[in-house]
C-alpha cells in the first residue's frame, strides 16, 4: 500500500471529511484507499460483508465529487465511505442477521440509523458481520463466517459489532454504526482497541422497532478516536417520531470542544463493579490507568453503585424480547439456529407475566438507587470486558478468573450491567495484556450527560495514546 493511501485510512474521520469538502483530496482517492485496504486485510479478517464491487464503490465516490464540484448541500460525512452493521435494514444490501434464515432477504426500506447516515452524506459499500440475530459478543455466524481480531487473528473481534469494530481498527473503514444491549458497541470497541460509545437511551432513535418502549437497546458510533465517535453522533442523534422514547436534544453539541476542567470532578473507581470475576490481565491493565484520573485533577474513590437484582433485570426482559421477536422462527427454523439463541428463546417462552413485572418494578428501583448513587459520583469507571480477546474458535468464554460462568452471556456482566443503568457508557482504549491484546476501560455518566462521557473519555486518551497502537500489519 502506498504512503498517501496509508495516510487516508488512518486519518480522524473529521479530517478526512474536512479534506473531502475542502477538495483537498476526491472522494475517490479516499475510496481508492480504502478499497485497497479491504482487498488486502478483510480475506483474513472477514469484518466486511456482502461488499459491492470495486467498480460500483467508485462510481459511487464519483458521483459524490460530482456533487461537491457541483455546489449542491452535502452532510457532515460527504464522501467517507461506510458498510452498515448487518443487524440494520439497508437497501441494496442483504440484510441476514447473520441467520440463514435470511440469507436472501432484500429489504425495502432503510432503518432510521440507515437513514441518517446516508443523508450525512456517507457511501455505502457493504455490511459489516454479526453474530447471528445480534446474541453474544462473539463475531459467526453459518452466513458468513468468523470475523477475526485484527491485533491477533486467532482471536475474537467481540459482538455484536465485530465486524464493525475489526473494519476501523484495521483502517478499513473511518467510522462504523453499531448497536448495544448487553455490551454489542462497547466489548467490541474494548476487543479492537478503537472507542464506541453507548448512548443514553433515546438519544439514538431505533426505528422500526417491535417494542418501542420496552428494553434498553442503544444505536451508537464506533471510531478510533473519541473526537470521531463525537463527530459521528452529532449526525445520529435527534429525536424521531418513529421511535416514542427519543427526546429532544442537541445534536450539534457533540461538535464543541472536547477539553474542560477536571479538578474536583468525582469519580468512583469499581474495576469489578463489587466482585465480579476479572481476569488478572485486564484488572493490571485498569490498576495502572487509575492515577490518570488523578492526574487529571478528579477525585477518585472506590465506590459501587448497589446492583441488587441486576441479573434478573437484564435476562428476563432480554429473554421476554427475544422470545416476543424471534419466537416464531423457533418452531419453522430450529434446526440452524445456534444453542444459545435457542436457550434464549426458550427462556422467554417460560416467563410468566409475574415474572416480567417484578423485573420490571426491580428495574425502576435499580434505575433510582443510580440516581442517587450519582448525585455524588458524576461518573463511574470500570472493567469493559472481564477478559481480554479470546479464541476464536470458541463459542463463549466458560471461565473467568476460575470462575464458571453460568451461561453465553454471563462473561459480559461488566457490560451488561451497565446497560441496565440506561446511562452513557463510553468504551476507551485503556492498554494491552503482555501478549499483545487490547484491554479497554469503561466510562459511566450521569443520565443524558453523553458529553461528559466523551470528554472524560477524550481527557483519558490524551493523557494515554493507548488507541494510536495500531494493529501489526494494518
Amino acid at each position: 500500500m502506498d504512503v498517501m493511501a496509508d495516510a487516508l485510512c488512518f486519518t480522524s474521520a473529521r479530517e478526512l471529511a474536512g479534506l473531502i469538502r475542502s477538495r483537498e483530496v476526491s472522494a475517490r482517492e479516499v475510496m481508492s484507499a480504502f478499497l485497497s485496504q479491504i482487498a488486502r486485510l478483510n480475506p483474513s479478517l472477514n469484518a466486511i460483508v456482502a461488499k459491492l464491487d470495486d467498480h460500483s464503490c467508485l462510481a459511487l465516490a464519483d458521483a459524490a465529487d460530482r456533487q461537491l464540484m457541483s455546489g449542491r448541500p452535502t452532510g457532515l460525512l460527504h464522501g467517507l465511505p461506510i458498510a452498515f452493521k448487518d443487524l440494520e435494514a439497508a437497501v441494496g444490501f442483504p440484510f441476514t442477521k447473520g441467520s440463514p434464515i435470511y440469507k436472501d432477504l432484500r429489504p425495502t426500506a432503510d432503518t432510521v440509523i440507515v437513514e441518517r447516515l446516508r443523508q450525512a452524506g456517507t457511501i455505502p459499500i457493504g455490511k459489516t458481520n454479526v453474530p447471528e440475530f445480534g446474541m453474544g459478543s462473539h463475531t459467526y455466524n453459518q452466513v458468513y463466517g468468523t470475523t477475526f481480531n485484527p491485533y491477533d487473528r486467532t482471536k475474537s473481534a467481540g459482538g455484536s459489532s465485530g465486524g464493525a469494530g475489526a473494519a476501523v481498527a484495521s483502517g478499513m473503514l473511518p467510522l462504523a454504526d453499531g448497536g448495544d444491549l448487553g455490551g454489542s458497541l462497547r466489548n467490541p470497541a474494548n476487543f479492537n482497541n478503537v472507542v464506541a460509545l453507548r448512548p443514553t437511551v433515546g438519544l439514538v432513535p431505533i426505528a422500526p422497532t417491535p417494542l418501542p418502549l420496552v428494553g434498553m437497546s442503544v444505536k451508537g458510533p464506533i471510531a478510533r478516536s473519541v473526537s470521531d465517535v463525537a463527530f459521528m453522533l452529532s449526525v445520529l442523534a435527534g429525536a424521531d417520531g418513529r421511535d416514542p422514547q427519543t427526546y429532544p436534544s442537541a445534536p450539534a453539541d457533540f461538535l464543541l470542544p472536547l477539553a474542560r476542567d477536571w479538578k474536583g470532578v468525582r469519580v468512583a473507581w469499581s474495576p469489578d463493579l463489587g466482585g465480579l470475576p476479572l481476569d488478572r490481565r485486564v484488572r493490571t491493565v485498569l490498576a495502572a490507568q487509575r492515577q490518570v484520573f488523578v492526574d487529571l485533577g478528579c477525585m477518585v474513590e472506590e465506590a459501587t453503585p448497589d446492583f441488587t437484582d441486576v441479573d434478573e433485570v437484564f435476562l428476563t426482559l432480554r429473554s421476554w424480547a427475544n422470545w416476543n421477536t424471534n419466537g416464531a422462527l423457533l418452531a419453522e427454523h430450529r434446526e440452524v439456529m445456534k444453542p444459545e439463541a435457542i436457550w434464549d428463546i426458550e427462556a422467554g417462552a417460560k416467563l410468566t407475566g409475574a415474572e416480567v413485572a417484578r423485573a420490571i418494578m426491580a428495574h425502576g428501583a435499580l434505575l433510582e438507587r443510580m440516581r442517587v448513587f450519582q448525585k455524588k459520583y458524576e461518573f463511574l469507571v470500570c472493567a469493559v470486558n472481564q477478559v481480554p480477546p479470546f479464541d476464536a474458535s470458541l463459542d463463549w468464554p466458560k471461565a473467568i478468573d476460575g470462575v464458571p460462568m453460568e451461561n453465553y452471556v454471563a462473561w459480559m456482566k461488566s457490560a451488561y450491567w451497565i446497560s441496565t443503568t440506561c446511562r452513557p457508557a463510553l468504551s476507551v482504549p485503556a492498554g494491552f495484556t503482555p501478549e499483545g491484546l487490547p484491554v479497554g476501560l469503561q466510562i459511566v455518566g450521569r443520565h443524558r450527560d453523553d458529553l461528559g462521557v466523551l470528554r472524560l473519555g477524550y481527557a483519558f486518551e490524551q493523557a494515554t495514546a493507548v488507541g494510536k497502537r495500531r494493529p501489526d500489519g494494518a
